[in-house]
């Protein structure tokens, strides 16, 4: 038995056989052919192009059926790749020069295209790589005439491990039969990693060389709630992950009576359970479990799923797409919040001029839109025109001092006059609010909260930022607490500002959507909290048990810890008091 860690990006728990893809990465034998033949070369390649781009035209409709237009977008990447007009002409030239096939043009043209993204120290650039080996798989299959292996008719239960997973290949998998996935390559915002968040199936990425170490046929166990693979596992590992699918299991079915009732304590009081969606489709799924609004929606994925900026129509209609789907709920919009991992995209559209040093302290989030109107604009313009469909909140990311609030704030309000000048109709009168994610910000809460309507805790940022620990570096993944005292402290701050300004605040973080944080959270003065879709009903049956002066007793007590493994350890063990069905296996995190 032996472990590895990767980056969870599709949370779930699944035990199976390993089924491992082989690549295929056969190179093409460069060829060459007579001067007569160079014609029928080139005719050959543009109709494999146009078969290319007929089957990605068909999958775009295909996804757009099952996942929804925004998702649908990452095969508009593909296409607009088989249209480029100097890709295309780079391989024709090589026909036409070197008097070579069409499949070695293509091959040579487009595995120069890989390897120079490769070489990129950007993750969304490199992880790009993955769309080019799709495409060049798909042409050269039209070309040689071979018709590729799908995964979508597997006749037994797997869990994939494979170098990478080409967006085609995920988007057609078989949810019966796929358990899982393990992939070497891939990052966060990943194309393929994006696609089986949507799909929901549990998946890990960025294992290295997995495929290496495993054999088709091996017993394989992907923990994705925690980003662990476990290789040919004992008898007590096996028994362990048994039980506790097992018991989500279970819990999933017990806790389904619960959706149709309110989320409050044993003693009266209401909580609200809002959900964080990255696609208007997620939207079903929260409502169906109780979700009672949206309390983050991350528009940045409408940017990640397409290679070009979104235009203003297309913004709104997704913005309109949620609103009609929440049938008069709370949307909460964060505006564009493109984070170190994900800045190539703005940089290639010529919003950033060079690569950031160290971007995560550098110029993103609202710091990058306020140095980039028109995109900034271009997006308020369409949340604004969409308010008119539905409740509506507008939240700007990472404030870090009064004066970025109010520079957002003003340019808001320059929208809104451009509307009225243009007789486009929208709701005056949206709440506006901020996420608290960084210390400067949780220290001036009292200065911000007279400034807004409402706060969001973002722990995920607060986290890291307090700390001083990458949240996506496992060789310090131990730092990486919510747990700690002074984040808890920052936090305890921050909902007292906002209930002397009398302002609404929230808690938006992965810490919201962590069993053994609810009581806490709750007996600090939180009233709502946003998480992830499959939480809410196992939070909603750990709220309806306990009462306030419990959760009170709870947050008194974790004030008066000094170090994150006390407050862990007390959190946890208050919790299986509750309910040890719905207490959290604590042999599984590592």
């Amino acid at each position: 038995m032996w472990t590895k860690r990767g980056i969870k990006v599709s949370p779930g728990i699944a035990i199976a056989r390993a089924l491992v893809i082989d690549a295929k990465d056969r190179p093409i034998p460069r060829r060459s052919v007579g001067t007569d033949k160079v014609q029928a070369e080139q005719e050959r390649l543009d109709q494999a192009l146009k078969a290319s781009r007929a089957d990605i035209q068909q999958q775009h409709e295909q996804a757009e059926a099952r996942f929804g237009a925004d998702l649908a977008r990452i095969f508009s990447f593909h296409l607009g790749m088989l249209e480029d007009t100097h890709v295309l002409d780079q391989m024709k030239q090589m026909i036409g020069q070197q008097h070579i096939t069409a499949e070695y043009a293509v091959f040579s043209v487009l595995r120069d295209l890989v390897k120079a993204l490769q070489k990129t120290d950007n993750p969304y650039v490199s992880e790009r790589a993955g769309d080019i080996w799709d495409i060049e798989r798909r042409v050269l299959g039209h070309l040689i005439g071979e018709v590729q292996a799908e995964l979508s008719h597997l006749a037994h239960e797997s869990a994939i491990v494979a170098r990478d997973l080409t967006p085609s290949q995920t988007a057609t998998l078989d949810k019966s039969k796929i358990k899982a996935i393990a992939i070497d390559a891939g990052g966060q915002t990943s194309h393929t990693a994006i696609l089986a968040h949507a799909l929901g199936i549990p998946a890990i990425v960025g294992l290295e060389n997995l495929t290496a170490e495993v054999n088709t046929g091996d017993q394989i166990i992907i923990d994705a709630n925690n980003g662990i693979v476990v290789v040919n596992p004992d008898a007590a590992k096996l028994m362990e992950y048994r039980q506790e699918s097992d018991r989500l299991s279970v819990l999933e079915t017990t806790l389904d009576e619960l959706a149709s009732l309110p989320t409050q304590t044993a003693d009266g009081t209401s909580i609200e359970l809002w959900a964080n969606i990255e696609f208007p489709s997620e939207i079903h799924s929260a409502l169906e479990k109780g979700a009672t609004g949206i309390g983050l929606y991350r528009t940045e994925f409408l940017f990640l799923a397409a290679e070009v900026e979104p235009t203003e129509d297309q913004q709104c209609e997704a913005y309109c797409e949620a609103l009609r789907l929440l049938n008069g709920q709370s949307l909460t919009i964060r505006t564009l919040d493109l984070g170190a991992d994900k800045l190539y995209q703005l940089e290639k559209q010529g919003y950033l001029e060079r690569p950031e040093p160290n971007p995560f302290l550098g110029c993103r989030s609202i710091r990058l839109c306020l140095q980039n109107l028109p995109l900034f604009k271009t997006q308020l313009r369409a949340i604004l025109r969409a308010s008119t469909e539905g409740p509506l909140r507008i939240m700007f990311p990472l404030i870090s001092n009064v004066v970025e609030l109010r520079q957002a704030k003003m340019i808001l309000s320059d929208v809104m006059e451009d509307l009225d000048e243009q007789g486009i109709a929208y709701r005056p009168e949206i709440p506006i609010g901020i996420m608290i994610e960084v210390p400067s910000a949780a220290l001036q809460a009292a200065t911000l909260a007279r400034e807004v309507d409402f706060f969001s805790i973002g722990t995920n940022d607060l986290i890291q930022y307090t700390v001083a620990a990458d949240r996506g570096n496992e060789r310090i993944a131990s730092l990486y607490t919510a747990a700690h005292p002074a984040v808890i402290r920052l936090i305890k701050e921050v909902v007292r500002a906002a209930a002397r300004a009398n302002i609404e605040v929230s808690l938006c973080g992965e810490m919201a959507s962590s069993p053994e944080y609810a009581m806490f959270l709750v007996g600090l003065g939180l009233r709502s909290l946003s998480v992830t879709p499959p939480a809410i009903l196992e939070l909603k049956k750990i709220l309806r048990s306990t009462t306030i002066k419990h959760c009170q007793r709870i947050a008194r007590r974790v004030g008066g810890f000094d170090s994150a493994r006390e407050v862990l350890n007390y959190l946890r063990e208050e919790l299986r008091k509750i309910d040890r069905r719905v207490a959290p296996a604590t042999g599984l995190a590592g």
